[in-house]
């Protein structure tokens, strides 16, 4: 088995350079810079809200780490890890981040759990993130190469309040969804009950 790269406290430029490389064997190009990117978005909102810069580092590197996995290896890791049966109906929009921090915890050794619970929810969310999680959620969502209707606003209220950016990625999410017609993973309603309507957002 290759040497794993382990979440120790003490993160250092080697165990970062080690890391990369791991995660560089498994991403195309794209998909790897665009991980670059959520890391040092997420680096700057851990500095402004008074999140472990380590721990944010290591997930925005990570969070993507299973993204480009043929299908069969979630289905087997669903069954192996003993995961809710019901995620084999889904695809890999859900199981790169909820089967896929099974796989970072596996092979790369983090088991820090603040960190693999910021990859299960950085597409569907949660009743409850903490403010790491809610890092990468919005991390993901707002870095520079994103470029859609609605993220310099999402930028905004990330500057101003995770809380509230959370609740306006979960509202836009769910409207996009409704809108296209696509299937809704339950936690994702369950995201949207917990942050949207108490938020106080208007569009």
């Amino acid at each position: 088995m290759s040497e794993k790269v382990t979440y120790t406290g003490r993160y250092t430029t080697d165990s970062r350079d080690q890391l990369l490389a791991k995660i560089s064997k498994q991403l195309k190009p794209a998909r790897f810079e665009h991980v670059q990117r959520v890391e040092q978005t997420a680096i700057q909102l851990a500095q402004q809200y008074g999140v472990d810069v380590e721990k944010a580092s290591i997930a925005g590197l990570v969070h993507d780490y299973a993204k480009q996995r043929p299908d069969k290896d979630f289905i087997e890791a669903i069954h192996h890890y003993q995961l809710d049966p019901e995620l084999v109906n889904w695809n890999n929009a859900i199981w790169h981040g909820v089967v896929g921090a099974e796989l970072i915890k596996a092979e790369l050794g983090i088991e820090d759990e603040d960190i693999l619970n910021a990859v299960r929810y950085h597409t569907t969310g949660n009743h409850y993130m903490t403010k790491l999680a809610q890092i990468i959620y919005m991390a993901d969502y707002i870095e520079p190469g994103r470029d859609f209707d609605g993220v310099e606003k999402a930028r905004l209220l990330t500057s101003q309040s995770l809380e509230l950016a959370v609740a306006y990625q979960t509202k836009h999410t769910l409207a996009y969804l409704l809108e296209n017609n696509q299937r809704i993973y339950p936690k994702t309603i369950e995201t949207y009950n917990a942050w949207v309507p108490q938020s106080g957002l208007t569009d």
